[in-house]
């Protein structure tokens, strides 16, 4: 057995153990070394909870359990895609657990990994994933822990897939208010333009995660997989109906996103044109006086040359051409 530092219970650091038999928990800490030998009792269920492991603990668990290598190398890497591995002596599920901050519109991640066996659930996470959830879901319904491992597993991608559904709901409501503020005259049209393509990054991110789970719940119903019985296929098919309703919700805001991005920069153009109008009739006006100026200031003669009554022709003209120009614009809307 690997050199492991272990507590006063006898325990690895970040490792934590449940038994159950028949159903019920019998033991909150199994120490990690005896797994192998409870499990001999065909009544007995074990989860064992890693945060962070070291590849010595995932040595020990891998020995108890006859985990294969290229599982535990799966699930020590980042980033890993939404997935089920199938092995002779156990599976290999791997998730992503995701929350919004609704203040900055950047969506987080967390990995789960999972090893299944007939009767022992391991997980693998980092700290960011919220496995007090998850336990909380499994102590509140005592009556389907007699399901063992199938039942287990179905509440930790329950508590991944809420996430996501929990993400696009937020996320569909910052398009809304991104909407509103997009058709504001007042609104500072460089935070729209952030905003909508950070919340474009988060969508992308989100539909990463989100679509291979539809494959992941999938493949665990499967009848030649025999994993999932028939008292919990009610149970999986609900966490694959919030899939569906996740992955469609999460296309409709792609396209969402890509319409706001459209109408922003039509709404931009719109406003220049009308800008650019504004400025073109004030141009127009203003050539007149400066065209009666330059033509009385020709050093030749012309009507009123020399004479006070030139000024006043002058100025008469340029009162009255200007006057006219500015109203057949203003009735226009062109000023």
């Amino acid at each position: 057995m690997p050199d492991i530092a272990t507590d006063t219970a006898g325990q690895p650091a970040g490792v934590t153990t449940r038994l159950y038999r028949d159903g019920l928990l019998e033991l909150d800490a199994v120490p990690a070394a005896d797994i192998s030998d409870h499990l001999k009792d065909e009544r007995t269920v074990v989860w064992i909870d890693l945060v962070d492991p070291d590849q010595a603990v995932l040595d020990l668990i891998a020995e108890e359990l006859s985990l294969h290598a290229l599982a535990l190398e799966d699930a020590i890497m980042v980033h890993e895609r939404p997935k089920v591995d199938r092995y002779s002596e156990h599976l290999f599920v791997n998730a992503v657990y995701v929350r919004l901050d609704q203040i900055s519109g950047e969506l987080s991640t967390a990995e789960v990994s999972a090893f299944v066996t007939s009767r022992a659930l391991v997980t693998v996470h980092g700290r960011g994933f919220p496995i007090e959830d998850v336990v909380r879901r499994w102590d509140s319904s005592v009556d389907l822990t007699v399901h063992g491992v199938a039942f287990l597993l179905h509440v930790l991608l329950d508590v991944v897939v809420d996430s996501h559904f929990d993400a696009v709901r937020a996320l569909d409501e910052e398009m809304d208010a991104l909407e509103d503020l997009l058709f504001d005259e007042d609104s500072r049209q460089h935070l729209v333009q952030r905003r909508t393509f950070e919340m474009r990054k988060s969508v992308v991110l989100l539909r990463r995660v989100v679509l291979p789970m539809r494959e992941v719940v999938n493949s665990l119903m499967r009848r030649d997989v025999e994993f999932v019985p028939p008292a919990l296929v009610p149970y999986y098919q609900d966490v694959y109906d919030h899939v569906l309703r996740a992955t469609e919700w999460t296309d409709s805001l792609r396209d969402l996103i890509a319409t706001v991005l459209d109408t922003h920069l039509t709404i931009q153009g719109n406003r220049l044109n009308a800008v650019m109008k504004k400025v073109t009739g004030w141009a127009a006006i203003i050539a007149v006086p400066t065209a009666i100026t330059g033509f009385y200031g020709q050093n030749v003669p012309y009507p009123g040359f020399g004479q006070i009554s030139g000024f006043w022709m002058s100025s008469a003209a340029i009162v009255l051409m200007s006057g006219v120009l500015y109203i057949v614009f203003r009735h226009r809307d062109w000023i």
